[in-house]
């Protein structure tokens, strides 16, 4: 790389770093205004505060904020260079823009490499602790409120509950059905089904069991007996930031565990996996945006610039958000919710390339 690589990628990794530090900074801050009752309340220590929350807070918000992070941080140095003539100076002396873009893209695929391993390993392990934090001080109790659940366990078996309690693991009204080619074949009943944390089992006290053949129809009334289903109480638990806990082994896992199932909330799931997918992209793109929007000196100085720099950063994000809730309620694919913004992204930034002197 030669020194003028050098100095334009040191500048912007490091205008990087200190954008994300102080934006962290600032929600810390405003995040500790918020959350301070309920940290009195439940008689918190320092300590226990800083370690199991905020250390385990940062990464999440380092990966939300990425794309603002990267678009403020080039805006503010290629606007700082511009104002300088610094750039005025490498355009005069033969180097073309395109060849001045390099270090800004190195840079961006450094960071957007760092950001993907960091939110798929990373960050999922340490939101366990952190979402664990505020749903026993922060959030309510949680209560499954489902009715009429239906659950496909296998690939013919199918589990029926008209309600459960979550505090107390029981389910009421509970039908394990048998079910091939469409035809029933087998019916198992019960007025509750509870789970016994020592067996690792479900308990009922009775049961009815009906198989079907032809027909004919064959009914036995049994006691108390233990069983194994592929049905865990976790399944009826709070879902309060589920899919951010995950590293994507995890998200995969679930995700095919939920296709099995037939669960209707699956996209939520392949959209946070192909979001994650498409962050490093998408970080690269809004780099080479900020460097064509800020690359001329204008009067006045760079706040101009880096106002522009914020409201397009948090375009993209309403567009993420936009996205995402588009793809959760199957209005478009996962894949192509992802991508969206992304695609929106490059158009503009091709657009701006050929349009905006420079």
């Amino acid at each position: 790389m030669k020194l003028l690589d050098n100095y334009i990628l040191k500048k912007f990794l490091t205008t990087f770093v200190f954008v994300v530090i102080i934006l962290i900074a600032v929600i810390c801050v405003i995040d500790f205004v918020e959350k301070n009752d309920d940290f009195i309340q439940h008689n918190l220590s320092v300590k226990v505060i800083l370690l199991d929350y905020y250390v385990n807070m940062i990464p999440h918000y380092i990966n939300m904020l990425s794309p603002i992070t990267v678009f403020i941080a080039t805006v503010f140095v290629t606007a700082k260079l511009a104002s300088h003539t610094e750039i005025v100076a490498i355009l005069s002396s033969g180097i073309s823009f395109k060849r001045m873009l390099v270090p800004y893209i190195i840079g961006s695929v450094i960071i957007g490499i760092f950001i993907f391993f960091f939110s798929s390993y990373v960050i999922p392990n340490a939101n366990k602790t952190r979402v664990a934090f505020e749903i026993k001080y922060v959030k309510n109790p949680y209560t499954f409120e489902g009715r009429n659940v239906h659950f496909r366990i296998g690939p013919d078996t199918y589990a029926y509950l008209e309600s459960y309690n979550n505090h107390a693991n029981v389910g009421y009204k509970f039908t394990l059905e048998t079910i091939r080619k469409q035809e029933l074949l087998r019916k198992l009943s019960s007025e509750s089904i509870r789970w016994d944390s020592t067996k690792q089992k479900w308990h009922m006290d009775s049961y009815t069991l009906r198989t079907f053949n032809g027909d004919k129809e064959t009914v036995y009334h049994g006691g108390a007996i233990d069983t194994t289903l592929n049905l865990l109480p976790k399944d009826f638990a709070s879902t309060y930031r589920l899919k951010e806990t995950l590293t994507n082994a995890e998200l995969n896992r679930l995700i095919d565990e939920k296709v099995l199932r037939g669960a209707t909330d699956v996209e939520m799931y392949m959209t946070e996996k192909y979001e994650r997918m498409s962050y490093p992209f998408a970080i690269t793109v809004l780099t080479i945006i900020g460097v064509i929007l800020s690359s001329r000196k204008v009067r006045g100085g760079v706040g101009l610039q880096i106002a522009l720099g914020f409201v397009l950063a948090f375009i993209f994000i309403i567009f993420v958000m936009m996205s995402r809730s588009l793809a959760s309620v199957g209005g478009i694919p996962p894949q192509l919710a992802a991508f969206v913004p992304l695609a929106v992204f490059t158009v503009i930034g091709i657009i701006l390339y050929r349009t905006v002197p420079r």
